[in-house]
């Protein structure tokens, strides 16, 4: 009995040496493949810098496209192009076998957000034109430099598994990633890591606190006439717009308090003198839930049906996007914030510093703090209710949408938060491009890497967490809720969308495209010196300084 029990304890220390020993292998694995980050540092400014010169909207990166797929290719990366009938979409993989891990990022841009980078007011390089007033220049930066990192430490382990590298095509248009799911391109993925750009680095799980939504745009069609000479002819196709909107924004007083929902008018008209027979108006209905968002949906086609009949016109409407609210993996998000924890936050420069707080000044934001000194804890799940209403239990309110959601009710998925940007700017803005070919991306993006690569040594070589995401996936997340996809079978991505601009504007902003070859860095390229302010700007700054003193 006495020999059963030290034969016991004997293995029993055994395995913990030899789990010890594991973890200390893991850790010096983690360390080297953060110094490989480290040396492709300048490989991550180079991309990151040039995406951001190429400034392409959704479905017209075209540029970005050639550039990455030939990047990747020389790096021994196998490439698809063109994948789920998007021209600029590609699946780069390096590998064999399991686990295969996802790499994804955002690659378009903003409109008219043209901004000179490191100068902190109002500078487009192109007027006009469409700038990356989000930060989706960087994340590729990012993804490629983790993952070369990654294949180099792979090859000198003799280590089994895949990689897998692709883009957030049109994400400003929630546009393609649901249609990557139906294409069955994440079918045997075993989990997937996308990054997005923000101001500090963390990581959540659970639900994401953002809104799903749909797009959709209803096209109505009457009969053109002389607006003067026989206006009694004409069935204005105008006028539909109109009432539907009318119709709209009256009905949204009797809406649930946590939809979102807005229009453009992409087509009204010709001229004024000729009744249109022809317009059209593009909804996005947002909402919390996925019976919520085809609740608002079929509300707006009713809408559009009623505009339709009080003007004798015609309706039809196209799906140009679509997204669910978003769902985190517990598991895999728990193991990326003790990297995130090893990695912390990138040290800023005084003139880091000063770029950020003019900004901030200049935009009138909430806050003039600069740049996160402070990491972010991991993110718990959004609250989702009951939020009481007159007696009523409703859904927290939500906020903007992410079609990377969609992949994230297909397999276990996070999203890294880099800090790459500034914080309380106004997003979607041509301020929000200010930091993004500066040092204050190129540092963002480097720390990111670090955070992203030490998880996929994680999922390489702890199998226990991929097991746990899989189980947190199937028993927590979809036990009580199953993805249905908003597009339907017949729905096609909307790839004609930003041609007409990008036609104009890529010819004015291809004699800014950064040469790497020539110049180290978009900055000296375009003769910028950082920071750049205004003398009230420096003023402000110096006022700032002594009452932060006093």
């Amino acid at each position: 009995m006495k020999k059963n029990v030290l034969l016991m304890i004997a293995c029993l220390l055994s395995w913990s040496l030899m789990a010890q020993t594991e973890l200390q292998q893991i850790e010096k694995l983690k360390a080297d493949a953060a110094q490989e980050v480290e040396k492709n540092a300048v490989l991550g400014q180079q991309i990151n810098d040039m995406l951001f010169s190429f400034s392409e909207l959704g479905f017209q990166e075209i540029e970005t496209f050639n550039y990455l797929t030939s990047l990747l290719e020389k790096n021994g990366f196998k490439v698809q192009r063109g994948i789920a009938g998007v021209p600029t979409a590609w699946i780069a993989t390096w590998g064999s076998g399991k686990p295969l891990i996802a790499l994804g990022s955002d690659v378009d841009c903003i409109p008219k957000a043209s901004q000179k980078p490191g100068v902190a007011y109002h500078d487009p390089i192109v007027d006009g034109a469409p700038g990356h007033g989000e930060g989706h220049n960087s994340g590729q930066a990012l993804n490629i430099i983790s993952a070369l990192a990654m294949k180099k430490i792979m090859e000198k382990e003799k280590m089994s598994g895949t990689l897998m590298l692709w883009p957030g095509v049109a994400e400003e248009l929630v546009g393609t990633k649901a249609y990557y799911v139906r294409a069955g391109y994440f079918k045997d993925v075993d989990a997937c890591i996308f990054t997005h750009v923000a101001n500090n680095l963390g990581v959540s799980y659970g639900d994401g606190g953002n809104n799903g939504l749909v797009s959709v745009k209803f096209t109505f069609e009457g009969s053109a006439a002389h607006a003067a000479g026989a206006p009694w002819r004409g069935r204005s196709a105008l006028d539909a717009v109109e009432l539907m909107n009318v119709g709209w924004n009256f009905r949204r007083e009797h809406l649930e308090l946590t939809q979102r929902s807005h229009y453009v008018i992409p087509d009204g008209g010709d001229q004024p003198n000729v009744v249109p027979s022809k317009a059209s108006v593009w909804y996005y209905f947002r909402e919390r839930t996925y019976p919520a968002i085809k609740n608002l949906f079929d509300i707006g086609v009713k809408m559009a049906e009623g505009a339709s009949l009080m003007t004798d016109t015609k309706f039809t409407y196209e799906i140009l996007g679509s997204a669910w609210p978003g769902h985190f993996n517990k598991p895999i998000a728990e193991a990326m914030y003790q990297n995130i924890k090893k990695v912390g936050l990138p040290t800023w420069s005084a003139e880091d510093q000063m770029l950020a707080k003019a900004t901030q000044l200049e935009m009138k934001a909430p806050k003039v703090e600069g740049l996160a000194t402070k990491l972010d804890t991991l993110g718990m799940p959004a609250p989702t209710g009951p939020v009481n209403v007159m007696g009523r239990q409703l859904m927290a309110m939500g906020g903007g949408s992410d079609d990377i959601a969609d992949i994230s009710w297909s397999l276990p998925t996070v999203v890294l938060r880099y800090p790459s940007n500034i914080p309380g700017l106004p997003g979607h803005h041509w301020s929000n491009a200010i930091s993004m070919a500066t040092p204050i991306a190129h540092k963002g993006i480097v720390y990111g890497a670090k955070a992203e690569v030490m998880t996929l040594l994680d999922l390489f070589l702890k199998p226990e967490i991929l097991k746990n995401a899989w189980e947190y996936y199937r028993t927590e997340q979809t036990k009580d809720q199953k993805y249905t996809p908003l597009i339907g079978e017949k729905d096609n991505p909307a790839i004609y969308l930003n041609q007409k601009i990008m036609t104009e504007y890529a010819p004015k902003l291809k004699p800014f495209y950064y040469n790497p070859a020539k110049y180290k860095t978009y900055l000296e390229q375009l003769g910028i010196q950082y920071p750049t302010l205004r003398q009230d700007q420096k003023d402000a700054l110096n006022k700032l300084a002594e009452k932060e003193k006093k």
